[in-house]
């Protein structure tokens, strides 16, 4: 495919066209978009991953494309211990080059002086993302100062994420956020993952969709009839943590 890019005159950046690079990529498959994007941008590209229940998907897709891509994992202090153990078993069996980043702070300390005296629940849910997640994540998209980066994102997941791009500018980061299962249903990641012999998350046979942080209010094996993203911040009108948006820590 050929490549739609221009570059700043003062800092010989990439910066592409998110317009024209969307109207170019639209009919292509995942992997082609994945290919398409490590073409680009090269050792400039990175992705983001939270080693939850269909990770394995986009993950072999970016890394067969470009072997060795930085994985940005963000470990909050309250992640499910399958979920450290999942992503220590892929990075060994897969030769993943995982860039794990912590909070700054002990998250037992967090906990207990910002009020929360129950680690198994959230009274401020959105004070703990900004504080434990996305300011995590900032700071490990400064470092790495990505031209483009790979997201797991897809439309079918809330109503938000089915209004965006493939490729968008990510104003946040001064990057290109980049989703390239953006059209897939959960049946074609697992069509995906059973033809590629892919491994799911350990949680997603208790019922797992969707795993973030360990607190009930942040992560619950869905119910009967609820859709896969039901199980994340149950009972609220929360439908993400902020990694995935311009405002960023600012939800």
């Amino acid at each position: 495919m050929k490549h739609i890019e221009k570059k700043h005159e003062a800092s010989g950046e990439i910066a592409l066209d998110a317009l024209a690079a969307n109207a170019a990529l639209a009919g292509r498959t995942p992997p082609e978009i994945v290919q398409w994007a490590a073409d680009t941008f090269g050792r400039k590209l990175i992705m983001t991953s939270s080693f939850g229940a269909e990770s394995m998907c986009l993950i072999h897709m970016a890394n067969t494309a470009l072997p060795g891509i930085p994985i940005v994992f963000i470990n909050t202090g309250y992640l499910f211990p399958q979920t450290l153990a999942f992503m220590e078993a892929l990075r060994n069996q897969y030769r993943l080059n995982v860039m794990e980043f912590h909070s700054e702070h002990d998250p037992v300390v967090w906990l207990s002086i910002n009020g929360e005296s129950d680690p198994r629940v959230r009274q401020d849910v959105d004070a703990c993302c900004k504080a434990n997640k996305n300011s995590v994540f900032d700071r490990a998209m400064t470092a790495l100062a990505p031209a483009a980066w790979l997201r797991g994102i897809r439309a079918d997941q809330s109503e938000l994420r089915a209004k965006m791009d493939v490729v968008e500018v990510n104003r946040r980061t001064q990057s290109l956020a980049i989703s390239p299962l953006l059209k897939w249903t959960a049946r074609d990641i697992h069509q995906y993952m059973r033809v590629n012999e892919l491994p799911y998350h350990p949680l997603w046979n208790q019922g797992y969709a969707s795993i973030g942080c360990n607190p009930e209010t942040c992560t619950r094996p869905l119910g009967d009839g609820q859709s896969q993203r039901d199980g994340r911040w149950s009972g609220t009108d929360k439908k993400e943590c902020g990694i995935h948006l311009d405002q960023g820590a600012g939800i």
